[in-house]
Parts: structure tokens; C-alpha cells; sequence
């Protein structure tokens, strides 16, 4: 017994972690188009900040919700093995954002924002994905690229990143991992 189970655990942090949801990841790119739209609108910085953070709000619950279903449908604990390197990698820079998001936002460095969370979030994505498809870590590095553009143009080009990253990186890379990787 004590070897099945040393060959299990083996087996469980040698394979990759394939509950990424694609079409859950289609849905959070689909919220955050209108988002970018909407934030755009807003006459205020705190306003603008209320938009987005719903939104991430509203995205983690579909991440999860959708996460949950793959893991379950495809029977990949979320718990153990790589579903637990998975989430743990993912964390702590998104951690990370929302610690500096709180710091920045009251010295008035909204412009900074867009950037620092499409950077984190790809580091994140980029650091979970190396136990995950292939198609994972790319999407982090294309986030990384579109903070990184968005760090470096005016400011008021930050909603058109957003869209750009949280909208369309999430609905193509969505697409394409559901597609190749079953949902």
C-alpha cells in the first residue's frame, strides 16, 4: 500500500495541471471589455478604481466557479499535486497587486495601476502556468508585454490595455485552451 501511494504522489507532481478553464476565461474576458468601456466613463479616480476592482471581483468568482467545475469534470484535485502548485503559484503576486493597489491608490498613482496589475497578474499567470499547458505561460508573458506597453504610454491609454489584456488575451487564450484542452 505504502507504495501505490509513493507512486501516486510521484504520478501527481509530475503531471500538469489541466483544469485551467478555457471558456471561463472567455467569460472573464467577456466582462472586462464593457469594464475597460465603463471605466473609461468614470469622472473620478475612485470611481474608476470601483469599476475595475468589481470587476476583478466579479472575474474571481468566474475563475473559481469555472476552475472548480474543470477540476471536478476532469477529476484534478484542487488540493493536492499540481492543482495546489498551481494555485499556490498563482497567489502571491496577485497578493502582491492588491497589497501595492491599496498602497499606491491614496498618493494618487492611478496611472500606474493598469500596468503594475496586467505585470503581476502575468508573473502570476506566468508562475502557475509552469504546471499547467503550454498555452498558459504564454498568456502570462503576453500580459507582461501589455504592462509593460501600458507603463510606458500615457495614461490615457490604460483602459485600452485593460481591454486589451484582461479582455482580449483572456478571450483568445480562453478560446484556444478550451479548444485544445477540453473546456
Amino acid at each position: 500500500m505504502e507504495d501505490l501511494r509513493f507512486i501516486r504522489r510521484t504520478m501527481e507532481r509530475s503531471s500538469a495541471f489541466t483544469a485551467v478553464p478555457g471558456w471561463g476565461g472567455v467569460a472573464i474576458g467577456a466582462v472586462a471589455l464593457p469594464a475597460a468601456w465603463l471605466a473609461s466613463l468614470q469622472p473620478t479616480p475612485q470611481r474608476w478604481l470601483a469599476v475595475w476592482m468589481g470587476t476583478a471581483l466579479v472575474a474571481a468568482v468566474i475563475a473559481a466557479v469555472t476552475l472548480s467545475l474543470k477540476a471536478k469534470r476532469f477529476g484534478a484535485p484542487l488540493a493536492s499535486g499540481p492543482g495546489r502548485k498551481f494555485l499556490m503559484s498563482f497567489l502571491p503576486p496577485v497578493g502582491v497587486a492588491v497589497a501595492l493597489t491599496f498602497a499606491l491608490f491614496p498618493h494618487g498613482a492611478t496611472a500606474f495601476l493598469p500596468g503594475l496589475w496586467m505585470l503581476a497578474y502575468g508573473a502570476a499567470v506566468i508562475s502557475a502556468g509552469t504546471f499547467s499547458v503550454g498555452a498558459v505561460p504564454l498568456m502570462g508573458i503576453g500580459f507582461m508585454w501589455l504592462g509593460t506597453l501600458a507603463l510606458a504610454t500615457t495614461p490615457a491609454w490604460a483602459d485600452a490595455w485593460m481591454a486589451a489584456g484582461f479582455g482580449g488575451l483572456h478571450i483568445g487564450f480562453g478560446i484556444v485552451i478550451a479548444r485544445r484542452h477540453g473546456g
